[in-house]
């Protein structure tokens, strides 16, 4: 029997100039059933390696980090290749941890990209690896710790209100986007 996993909250990062170096917005979108009941936010480093430890320290700070059942990602990179460590943040937090995308990601661009022209891409690159390949579910494409394959689809589904990429997700896009650029203006 799986669990109802009703309690998530979602997070992706805000738009940036390519060229800017320094910290990106993360916006977490804490969500208890299809209920906004707040939003997180912090930075981290662009193309640097502190995704992991910020996203952990959200989590466990918040006043909602008892009720938390599951994290949501859009892709396992935030701020250009700050690569999460997928491991590492589900064992952190002790919830599930579910990584969202459109599409399947051409891994090897992103190879490619890392190991030629991001400090520390070898490293990035083998967490990338680690975690796994991408499996279809629900119409979308999950990397996931902690939850069963039946776990994810039930809670994509519930949450998939206005599109295939759930609520949480959809929502922190939205806000980070809007925050920085005045508008959010881009699709999910």
């Amino acid at each position: 029997m799986s669990r109802r996993l009703t309690h998530i909250i979602g997070f992706d990062d805000a738009p940036f100039d390519q060229h800017h170096r320094g910290n990106v917005l993360v916006v977490g979108a804490v969500y208890a059933g299809l209920r906004l009941d707040a939003v997180l936010s912090s930075k981290v480093r662009r193309d640097g390696v502190n995704s992991t430890k910020v996203l952990t320290d959200l989590v466990r700070h918040s006043r909602f980090r008892s009720q938390t059942h599951a994290v949501l990602l859009q892709g396992i990179a935030l701020a250009g290749f700050n690569v999460v460590d997928l491991d590492a943040l589900h064992a952190a937090l002790g919830i599930p941890v579910i990584l969202v995308t459109r599409r399947r990601p051409n891994l090897e661009a992103i190879r490619r990209a890392l190991l030629s022209h991001v400090p520390g891409g070898k490293r990035k690159w083998q967490l990338i690896e680690r975690a796994g390949p991408m499996e279809p579910v629900a119409g979308v494409y999950v990397q996931r710790r902690g939850s069963s394959r039946a776990e994810t689809e039930n809670l994509l589904r519930r949450f998939a209100v206005h599109s295939m990429i759930p609520e949480p997700l959809r929502t922190a896009h939205i806000i980070a986007g809007g925050v920085v650029q005045g508008e959010s203006s881009h699709r999910v």
